[in-house]
């Protein structure tokens, strides 16, 4: 049972939280949606697609330095591997429950997500290509895939404007995956991965990083304006205030310090653009099905 708890703990479980804004976005566009499959989705999603990804790249990379949403990551063991494929299967077998389109895009996420870290392939080693992967898979693919697991079929989410509402969520995905990695470049270094993140250095990780979320939003708030949605243009700059405040005085100290592109600092920061983010699309879902 130890192994097993241990396992649970390389899951990463409350690291999940981090990806919720996808979700949101993809709802938060739709003019109507059924709660219970909502809630079935997201549940599909962060309880058990993204721990299954977690537990499996920990399976590969074996770190002993900090990982997202652990400090200090426990030991690997064979029980870990048990309970990814345990949660896989569970993964597709709901999201079949849902629609037989829901579970082939799961069943696609999920490979694809095995890809990036298992030794025979390991897309984290190529720079370029693992930022792509990462960036459209868990930004527009999961958009659409959200969306098709509330009911939607695949002529519809491929509509416009939803096109481009999912390349901004893709865009957001530019600028937050770079930062996951700029406290592990030593780490990454020894292990043979050239993560985007090491190839840009500390400086080119946050210019990269600015210019893709300046771009996302952009694009986003002129699709809410040629939307006439210009109420969500206010929730969204009011709400993600305390991210812009937070990243530029982040970048500041760490051009001073080099010490400051610490885990504690990324984490901090994913948790403030992961909540106000996904706050600022509640609202909108509030305002535009509720009020």
């Amino acid at each position: 049972m130890t192994g097993y708890r241990s396992a649970l703990i390389l899951m990463r479980i409350p690291f999940s939280v981090y990806l919720m804004p996808v979700f949101w976005f993809a709802l938060s566009t739709l003019q109507s949606f059924e709660v219970w499959r909502a809630v079935t989705v997201f549940l599909i999603l962060h309880l058990l697609v993204y721990p299954a990804s977690n537990g499996y790249n920990s399976y590969y990379d074996r770190d002993e330095g900090s990982i997202g949403g652990l400090e200090r990551p426990p030991k690997v063991t064979r029980e870990l591997m048990h309970l990814v494929l345990l949660f896989d299967v569970m993964a597709v077998v709901l999201a079949l429950w849902l629609s037989p389109l829901f579970a082939a895009l799961i069943a696609l996420y999920l490979l694809i997500s095995k890809a990036y870290s298992y030794e025979g392939i390991r897309l984290k080693k190529y720079p370029i290509l693992s930022t792509l992967v990462v960036t459209v898979f868990q930004g527009a693919f999961t958009y659409f895939m959200v969306q098709v697991g509330v009911g939607l079929t695949a002529s519809e989410v491929l509509q416009q404007p939803n096109v481009w509402f999912a390349l901004v969520s893709t865009l957001f995905l530019c600028g937050s995956y770079p930062l996951t990695q700029i406290y592990q470049h030593q780490e990454d270094s020894q292990r043979g991965d050239r993560t985007l993140s090491l190839l840009l250095g500390v400086r080119g990780t946050y210019l990269f990083s600015g210019i893709s979320l300046l771009l996302g939003t952009a694009l986003l708030l002129w699709l809410y304006f040629t939307q006439e949605q210009v109420q969500n243009i206010y929730i969204f700059l009011l709400c993600t205030a305390p991210i812009v405040y937070f990243f530029s005085g982040w970048v500041v100290k760490s051009l001073k310090d080099a010490r400051a592109a610490s885990f504690g600092n990324t984490m901090a920061m994913n948790k403030i653009s992961s909540v106000c983010i996904s706050l600022a699309f509640i609202l909108m879902i509030v305002s535009a099905h509720i009020l």
